[in-house]
């Protein structure tokens, strides 16, 4: 069995009693007019409250429905919001004198903190339990008897705003949503309601069933999803505000799109009923977008001229064709009709650039070349005195021996300065000289030359002449180069046995 099933089918008037006025002798007459639309919002918040209250009610009490507790807490919340409205704006007042942050004032806040506050009184034991609070299982009871209670009419519309028009006065201390006039008689009272700000109103546009007060009807106005409105992309036709987003996406001519040769370059956004004149005004861009894609190495300027051929020879044959791959496969066809393209004199130069460049760059390779050549032949007697190679260039006591003198000269020049360096050093070329006897002349040479500091390709007749580079400062000789020395040595003689045909 239902737990809705009984509700009380007859409603008792609920509506509270009106503040009277303080001061004996004064205005007797006040205006009872609102905001009509906050009004009916605050309303339709009654209902889930009501809802929330009976179901926390009786959670847990099998002898208990929503249904069969909903008259009494119905009486009870009318009583408590109307108490606690009158109530509520002073304690709040006082409360909040020493926080720093303010609750809200707005009268729909306030009534909404109210119908809560009513709803927690009502909880049962059971209901207590943070699990429950938490369920899934109490929201779905909650909204299916709110629904009941809508659909029964067990609390109408209209006895919900009564109230709430009783409360919104209690808590709307700024005057903004409710009229605060008061008259002496009822023929006052009567000739100011017809031109009160907040006499309310019914939407006129077809659909639209809101109420709300005259002096909201331009806001109402400007967002009523039933009022009828023109298309804002400027076609002819009108349409229901809630409609608008959906025509201008789909069935609206003037909906922006993409062009139809988009694939190949055209970027124009073009509206829907204007593709067939953008095809006509364009139609030259169109064939120079084609070509690009046929011709992908020539220039503009060449493209363009194609294009004015093709227009003077085959304008009746391209101008019928509107979708792109037909107008490709034309256009490709009668390009292989014209014959080759005629490279225009911009092209020449660009030509003769890259050519000019590249004979550059074959001259720099020679000259390469040629540097190469000149190093071979640095090594002199190679090619005159084969014979003379016939001696082991690595020969490790020679090559331990020329280490053993350099080192010996390092340590001289560090200790006597540089005039006994000068002076060790042409002793020690010498002892070089008497050690290595059976190399060739020319790998003499060229060890001198290393040593000395002499430039490639001079010919060192003598061992006894002072190298240029042993008369500065000395420096500190290291055994890293040493060793580079002796490769380089060694490097030079293996390539003139390369040069040679020899094995090495």
């Amino acid at each position: 069995e239902s737990p809705f099933t009984d509700l009380p089918q007859n409603d008792v008037e609920l509506t509270p009693d009106k503040v009277k006025d303080e001061k004996e002798g004064g205005p007797t007459f006040h205006c009872d007019l609102c905001d009509a639309e906050l009004v009916y919002t605050i309303a339709q918040a009654f209902l889930p409250g009501l809802s929330t209250a009976c179901v926390d009610n009786t959670t847990g009490d099998v002898f208990k429905s929503p249904g069969s507790v909903a008259a009494e807490i119905r009486k009870e919340m009318a009583e408590y919001l109307t108490q606690r409205s009158e109530t509520f704006v002073a304690e709040s007042v006082v409360l909040d004198a020493g926080l720093e942050v303010q609750a809200s004032d707005h009268p729909y806040d306030i009534i909404a903190y109210l119908i809560d506050e009513f709803a927690t009184t009502k909880r049962n034991l059971f209901s207590r339990v943070s699990e429950w609070l938490l369920s899934d299982k109490r929201e779905d009871k909650i909204d299916d008897f709110s629904q009941e209670m809508e659909i029964n009419g067990f609390w109408p519309i209209d006895k919900r705003e009564a109230i709430v028009q009783t409360l919104l006065k209690n808590v709307d201390l700024k005057n903004e949503f409710h009229c605060d006039m008061k008259f002496y008689s009822a023929d006052e009272l009567a000739q100011h309601v017809p031109t009160c700000k907040y006499r309310s109103m019914t939407c006129q546009n077809e659909g639209c069933y809101a109420k709300y007060s005259i002096s909201q009807m331009e806001n109402h106005d400007s967002v009523c999803p039933y009022k009828m409105i023109p298309c804002e992309q400027n076609c002819s036709a009108s349409l229901m505000r809630r409609d608008m987003d959906r025509h201008c996406i789909t069935v609206c001519p003037m909906k922006l799109v993409n062009c139809p040769f988009y694939s190949v370059g055209c970027k124009s956004a073009i509206p829907q009923c204007k593709i067939e004149e953008h095809r006509s005004s364009d139609f030259h861009s169109h064939l120079l977008y084609i070509l690009q894609g046929i011709h992908k190495e020539a220039s503009v300027e060449v493209l363009r001229k194609r294009v004015e051929q093709l227009l003077q020879k085959y304008s009746s044959k391209l101008a019928n064709i509107r979708d792109l791959r037909s107008l490709t496969y034309k256009v490709k066809d009668l390009d292989a009709k014209l014959g080759p393209l005629k490279v225009c004199a911009t092209n020449e130069v660009d030509v003769a650039t890259k050519t000019a460049g590249k004979l550059q760059i074959l001259e720099a390779s020679d000259a390469n070349k040629v540097t190469e050549k000149g190093a071979e032949t640095r090594v002199v007697g190679f090619e005159a005195k084969p014979q003379s190679l016939e001696v082991t260039p690595t020969n490790k006591d020679s090559i331990e021996a020329v280490k053993a003198e350099i080192k010996d000269s390092a340590a001289k020049q560090q200790s006597l300065g540089v005039k006994s360096f000068n002076k060790v050093s042409k002793e020690g070329l010498k002892t070089k000289a008497t050690d290595v006897e059976a190399k060739p002349q020319s790998l003499e040479n060229t060890i001198t030359n290393k040593d000395s500091g002499v430039a490639p390709g001079t010919t060192v007749n003598h061992h006894e002449a002072r190298p240029p580079s042993l008369e500065v400062t000395p420096k500190k000789v290291s055994e890293a180069t040493i060793e580079n020395s002796v490769k380089d040595v060694e490097g030079k003689v293996r390539l003139s046995k390369v040069s040679t045909g020899e094995n090495w």
